[in-house]
């Protein structure tokens, strides 16, 4: 459900599951990591996207649902942090091109984008406080955290791609799922063509920049899943299946 490819000096990741609006399963989460992880010393830059109509509609909730423990979410949020902070420290700059919707959980990978490209009809956001979750997770990886960015972790409606332009959520609008992609692989392949010693430096010293950001994942990681199997949770994840 996670297809990489290597495009010459690129790399594409994919979200590919389709069907399900590439809901995140704990193994897709996993599987992304370990593909940051690993990647190749030679690549210069990672294009991440999704198949189908939107890009990631979140966490799978059914999978979720389905386990009244709180396991499975906390797999979930726990492979969310490692994943989001394998993009945010991987040598090559990373470029998102999201679609339809990013999220919850989809959102929350922008925060391992260095550039984010968006289709102008994309919806994004964290509703997870609906249903007894906290996005607490996300809050270390936002770029503007101290901002209006912070304040969509606490307001469960979504906006708009402009409202995330505005922002700073995302970086350039593009009209269409198509041109959406295509942006983003072109600015993919000028990164690139950069030299790539200096592209690494910098990205490394942006990270070294919002180090005080980034040391807090694991404190964030641990406030969402103190929220995980509560009566709440199971109460509203069974009335989304009832």
């Amino acid at each position: 459900m996670i297809r990489f490819e290597i495009l010459g000096n690129l790399a594409a990741v994919t979200l590919s599951r389709p069907e399900k609006r590439n809901a995140l399963t704990p193994d897709m989460l996993e599987s992304m990591t370990g593909v940051f992880e690993r990647m190749p010393a030679d690549i210069r830059a990672v294009i991440v996207s999704g198949d189908g109509p939107a890009f990631c509609a979140g966490f799978d909730l059914k999978l979720c649902a389905a386990d009244p423990s709180g396991e499975t979410m906390r797999r979930l949020l726990t492979a969310l942090s490692r994943c989001v902070r394998a993009m945010r420290t991987a040598e090559a700059p990373v470029v998102l091109a999201i679609h339809g919707a990013a999220v919850a959980g989809g959102c929350a990978l922008l925060g391992g984008a260095d550039i984010v490209v968006a289709e102008r009809q994309t919806r994004l956001g964290y509703p997870v406080a609906k249903i007894g979750v906290s996005p607490a997770v996300s809050a270390p990886f936002l770029s503007i955290a101290d901002g209006p960015a912070r304040a969509r972790l606490l307001d469960p409606d979504l906006i708009s791609a402009d409202d995330a332009l505005a922002i700073g959520l995302v970086h350039e609008l593009a009209d269409g799922p198509g041109a959406t992609r295509e942006r983003a692989n072109d600015i993919a392949r000028e990164l690139a063509a950069k030299p790539g010693i200096g592209v690494a430096a910098t990205k490394a010293l942006c990270n070294h920049l919002a180090r005080h950001r980034t040391d807090m994942a694991l404190e964030a990681l641990t406030t969402s899943l103190s929220c995980t199997g509560t009566d709440e949770e199971r109460q509203r994840l069974a009335a989304l299946w009832s």
